[in-house]
């Protein structure tokens, strides 16, 4: 279930009448929980809780019903109560159906209300769901609430009015629900002269079955788009009862005022819409949620779209806003200073260019407004107007509807901030009538001339439509009275990786990329972006660009196309967030790996790079966001250091006949004694974490006819060929020739072998290895030093390898996934001794020693970042301590000074690897002369 969903559920759970006996079984149900779990609860098999009327949800919830009056001691005992500690529960709740009392015990956060009153603290209670959310989501509900309540009726509107939901009339469909939040807004906030004229007026004059519906709303509409000196005059004449609303202009009323048919059930949710505090909304949130009400593949995803504002301003701070408050810092209570600020701030222009609801611009322009507010309260100008404009916040946005879902969530901002900072009085006398002037263009950023669309300076065609908000622009030439400044680019695009781009992303990405083309191959569509942004800063070299982009941007292949070519245009990394997840509010915290990169044309300028909690000055940041290092890392054949060559594991592409689970290797082994001769234990990713048994036949060249001989290996190879056969790769219908073979054979160990999976967790301290026997065959998910000496499990089971793969290897979200060109041929490792060699060989001897003291504890038990054994932590801290004194004679501080060592010898590792053909040539032109 979504945000969305809970709150409806719990909302209509508070409504009905109090069954003690049910409540807790109603309300998990609320939360998602299955039926088939709530049937064990209620059978008593998985309730374990030790109070009467008391069911506990393992890892989850105790809740308990008591008798009216007697909550807070029920509270209290659940609090006490055994049950909720052993059943590891996050929250307890008791409740008599008229109070209810509850507690996240992590955080020790609680609340206390009625009984009906606790769908409002719906937010507090999502993690029972798996979601994550955000304070302002926790504190108030009424961004989801809203969200819920217009979908409810868009939904409907559409099953009524089929032809609104065609392509030629969505805009219009879009377009009439902008115009509805307006409403919903100004009726709760004072911009319509009386609180709640627009629902009132609605529910008043229209039929309870609806059939008149879309008339007064038609007529309310067409009201705000008429001036009232012009109203006497207004043909067909205005009703009485429209007078009542303000002119509003801005294009928002402007042009149709057709409005969907309506059902009395539409009627009904327009009317609960409406009784919500929009007052209350939060723009940013809200905007983000509502977009998903008019995409019909995102609606399943209802709720869910956000982004939190501490991740905009990982983005926003560190690119401008952080300069501006120390420049407020700086100025003091000097008058000059403060003047000066204020308006050097009404000359910034903020540009997204990806702005979807626009809620990095809403974020910019409140967090602007607060500067601007303690300037004035300071100049003793508390009451002042803004002169931030909001035609200073410009944006892009591909779809027509959260391009205007922008526009009035600016709107919206500006009052709100108007009323925050100058008092509802001031606020109201200037905010109507809207301005006509448009600033978020609908249109492909990546088609478009970012120039025209925010220039630095000058005069250009200002947009000005009768029907603004309603008219999608495919180009735009903006530019408004107010002086250009400083420029910000700024946003979070869409990613894509190059495999799952569409047709007509790969187009745009080529002409973004048109300047280096090879680029647009192989390139997330994020970095469509930055391409552009570089082509902006030839032209506005001042301009400075934060962009929210996906981790594998810094990370693998990409690092070695993308960086080096900005770098040759005389760009840099001015700041970086290292990754993190860029959550919503999806279950279980989904959300992409990312990282946020600051752009700008290179300077003398200090540069920041954040990592969690952490900020580092440095002189650079480097492709692979490593601090004082420009050095990226290419594929290398073979090892640069003296650790031994790694090869993939073997690919079978047998249709998974040449394999064997468990039982029929069992069966086999007593029924087939031909057969069991060719079977072997065949370990990939999975078989090596969690130690899983899976087995294949393996049968040399020189052993195929006896093979032959059971009946069970003749008939798998018979279908093994027909596979192959079958397969549209000509190199594998070749092997049906051979089936008794893997069609790749990277290698067989004769002694031992070191296996690395090719997937793997990023949340264990270690990569996990292993060393195995020869008589094991390795999978191609897996990567194999065959018969290499035991120093080198030393190697790949150090934090500094760890540290390594996390920066140089593509990753999965954020799993780990290993390459040995680019992993481990080029870990640098420092010319080592025989003792040295000698030293670590017993590291990872007692590695292994420690892992078979807890036998038959696989490597996923082992190395569960919470309960890995104290002796196998001990055995790889060793290791690490006298691998590091290596490379610096001690161990090293934190990752990242591991890594800025690792990148250090890598330079010098190459550079030396570079100079040695040089220098045999040198010598040869010597012996000559």
């Amino acid at each position: 279930m979504n945000a969305v969903e809970i709150e409806q559920a719990i909302s209509e759970l508070a409504l009905q009448p109090f069954d003690a006996a049910e409540f807790p079984y109603a309300f998990l149900a609320a939360f998602g929980n299955k039926e088939v779990t709530l049937k064990r609860l209620r059978t008593g098999n998985n309730n374990t809780s030790d109070l009467p009327g008391g069911v506990l949800l393992r890892n989850n919830i105790h809740i308990a019903t008591c008798e009216a009056g007697i909550v807070s001691e029920t509270f209290t005992a659940l609090l006490a109560s055994p049950a909720t500690t052993k059943g590891k529960a996050k929250f307890v709740l008791a409740t008599d159906g008229q109070t209810l009392e509850a507690q996240e015990l992590a955080s020790g956060e609680t609340i206390a209300c009625a009984f009906e009153d606790f769908p409002n603290h719906f937010g507090f209670l999502l993690p029972l769901a798996g979601i994550s959310t955000i304070k302002e989501i926790k504190d108030n509900p009424i961004d989801v609430r809203a969200t819920g309540r217009l979908n409810k009726l868009y939904v409907e509107l559409l099953r009524e009015n089929p032809a609104w939901a065609k392509d030629d009339r969505r805009s219009d469909m879009n377009h009439f629900m902008a115009r509805l939040v307006f409403c919903f807004f100004a009726e709760d906030t004072g911009i319509f002269s009386d609180t709640g004229l627009f629902t009132q007026t609605v529910d008043r004059w229209s039929e309870r079955n609806g059939s008149n519906a879309h008339e007064v709303l038609s007529e309310i509409f067409r009201a705000m788009n008429v001036k009232p000196s012009e109203r006497g005059a207004a043909t067909p004449r205005l009703p009485a009862w429209a007078n009542a609303f303000p002119y509003v202009n801005g294009g928002l009323f402007s042009g149709s005022t057709e409005v969907p048919r309506f059902t009395q059930m539409a009627r009904t949710y327009l009317l609960h819409a409406g009784a919500l505090n929009w007052r209350e909304i939060n723009p940013d949130i809200f905007g983000s949620m509502i977009q998903a009400v008019a995409d019909d593949e995102e609606r399943g995803a209802l709720g869910m779209h956000y982004t939190s504002v501490p991740n905009i301003l990982k983005v926003l701070n560190p690119l401008f806003l952080d300069d501006l408050r120390t420049a407020l810092a700086e100025a003091g209570d000097n008058d000059r200073k403060l003047l000066n600020l204020r308006k050097r701030m009404a000359r910034i222009r903020v540009f997204d260019p990806a702005c979807g609801s626009g809620n990095f611009l809403v974020i910019a322009y409140k967090q602007m407004r607060e500067i601007e507010a303690e300037i004035n309260r300071r100049r003793g100008e508390a009451h002042k107007g803004s002169e931030i404009p909001l035609t200073n916040f410009r944006g892009i946005e591909l779809r027509d509807f959260p391009a205007e879902i922008a526009r009035l969530a600016l709107i919206i901002a500006e009052f709100q901030c108007d009323v925050l900072h100058r008092g509802q009085k001031d606020a109201l006398a200037e905010f109507l009538p809207l301005d006509s002037q448009n600033w978020i263009v609908s249109g492909n950023a990546l088609q478009l001339d970012w120039l025209s669309i925010c220039p630095p300076t000058g005069k250009g065609v200002k947009v000005i439509s009768d029907d603004l908000f309603g008219t999608p622009l495919e180009q735009a030439e903006i530019d408004f009275e107010n002086e250009g400044g400083e420029t910000y680019i700024c946003g979070n695009p869409p990613y894509r990786g190059s495999k799952w781009q569409s047709e007509g992303q790969k187009r745009d990405l080529a002409n973004a990329w048109i300047k280096h083309p090879k680029l647009a191959k192989t390139t997330d569509f994020v970095t469509g972006w930055f391409a552009r942004f570089f082509d902006y800063l030839d032209k506005v070299p001042d301009a400075a660009s934060a962009f929210v982009a996906t981790n594998s941007v810094v990370q693998g292949q990409q690092a070695i196309d993308v960086w080096p070519v900005a770098f040759a245009r005389d760009c840099e990394i001015r700041f970086a967030h290292t990754s993190f997840k860029w959550a919503n509010l999806a279950s279980n915290n989904a959300g992409v790996t990312v990282v946020v990169i600051g752009l700008g044309k290179k300077s003398s300028t200090p540069k920041r790079l954040f990592q969690d909690d952490h900020v580092k000055q440095c002189s650079a940041i480097g492709p692979y966001l490593v601090p004082d290092s420009l050095a990226y890392v290419q594929k290398a054949a073979s090892p640069i250091g003296q650790q031994s060559t790694m090869l993939f594991g073997n690919m079978p592409r047998d249709g998974g006949n040449l394999f064997l689970d468990g039982d029929l290797f069992s069966k086999l082994a007593n029924e087939d004694l031909v057969a069991r001769r060719f079977v072997k234990r065949f370990v990939g990713s999975d078989e090596l974490i969690h130690g899983r048994l899976r087995y294949c036949l393996w049968i040399e060249d020189r052993e195929v006819e006896g093979a032959r001989k059971s009946t069970f290996v003749s008939d798998r190879l018979e279908r093994v060929a027909k596979s192959r056969l079958q397969s549209d790769a000509e190199s594998t219908r070749q092997f049906a020739k051979y089936p008794h073979r893997f069609v790749q054979i990277a290698g067989v160990a004769k002694a031992s072998q070191i296996l690395v999976p090719g997937v793997s967790s990023e949340n264990r301290a270690y990569l996990p290895c292993d060393l195995l026997a020869s008589d094991s065959i390795v999978s191609n998910k897996c990567f194999a030093l065959y018969d290499a000496p035991l120093w080198n499990l030393s190697l790949v089971a150090s934090r500094l390898h760890w540290v390594w793969i996390g920066a140089v290897c593509v990753r999965l979200e954020t799993r780990f996934s290993y390459s040995n060109t680019l992993g481990w041929n080029t870990f640098p490792v420092p010319l080592l001794t025989e003792q040295n060699k000698e030293d670590l060989t017993r590291c990872a001897e007692d590695i292994l020693l420690a892992r078979e003291a807890h036998f038959p504890a696989t490597i996923a038990d082992l190395y569960d970042p919470e309960t890995m054994p104290d002796n196998l932590r001990h055995a790889h801290e060793r290791n690490d301590e006298v691998l590091e004194r290596i490379y610096i004679g001690r161990r090293f501080r934190n990752d990242t000074e591991r890594l800025e060592k690792l990148f250090e010898l890598y330079t010098k590792m190459m550079a030396a690897e570079k100079s040695k053909p040089a220098i045999k040539a040198a010598k040869g032109r010597k012996k000559t002369s």
